[in-house]
């Protein structure tokens, strides 16, 4: 998914959500997952826990209502051209297909904002989310391929394999890596 690959239909609700067992900061629709997704999640959570790193859900699915609430926002606080670069539009979201969330540390300290890039959470996920299949969405000056700034919160569930070559070969986009245009804007 991207800018110029939206969902279809644009109102898409994964078959089979649930709420992965690891530590929440934040409930109802927004604390569940695609089982695929929870259950490599639940691997990552716990693996950063052995390491002594706090790394929470700070926001799963979002169904395509809550998207457009979210998107409706930061149109109405920021203007369209701003929010096209800091949330997607309804039906464009990586949220709504349940392979997506944000992660947090648990403290809010710099939580969406590209400073939590400095967050052990962050630099933690940064390291070694491509070892249970995840990657970086929207990393650092990509956002002329990607359409958005940086999101080092951002973690989005491709597989272990895709994500360990994409680590290995240093290929930092989903559009690079399956040789997709880059999607600045919407078309």
């Amino acid at each position: 998914m991207n800018k110029h690959r939206p969902l279809s239909p644009a109102d898409y609700v994964p078959a089979d959500l649930v709420q992965p067992r690891v530590r929440l900061a934040t409930s109802g629709e927004a604390a569940l997952l695609n089982s695929t997704t929870a259950a490599a999640a639940e691997r990552m959570f716990a693996a950063a826990a052995a390491a002594g790193v706090v790394m929470t859900l700070a926001s799963g699915y979002r169904s395509f209502n809550t998207q457009a609430a979210t998107y409706n926002r930061y149109v109405q606080s920021e203007g369209q051209a701003a929010a096209d670069t800091a949330s997607a539009r309804p039906g464009y979201s990586e949220h709504q297909t349940g392979w997506s969330f944000d992660i947090g540390d648990g403290s809010g300290r710099d939580s969406f904002t590209p400073a939590f890039a400095n967050q052990p959470a962050a630099v933690w996920a940064k390291a070694n989310a491509h070892l249970f299949g995840f990657v970086v969405r929207y990393p650092w000056m990509f956002h002329e391929i990607t359409g958005y700034y940086y999101e080092p919160w951002h973690l989005r569930y491709v597989g272990v394999e895709a994500a360990g070559e994409m680590d290995s070969r240093g290929i930092a986009t989903l559009e690079q890596y399956f040789g997709l245009e880059a999607a600045p804007a919407y078309l």
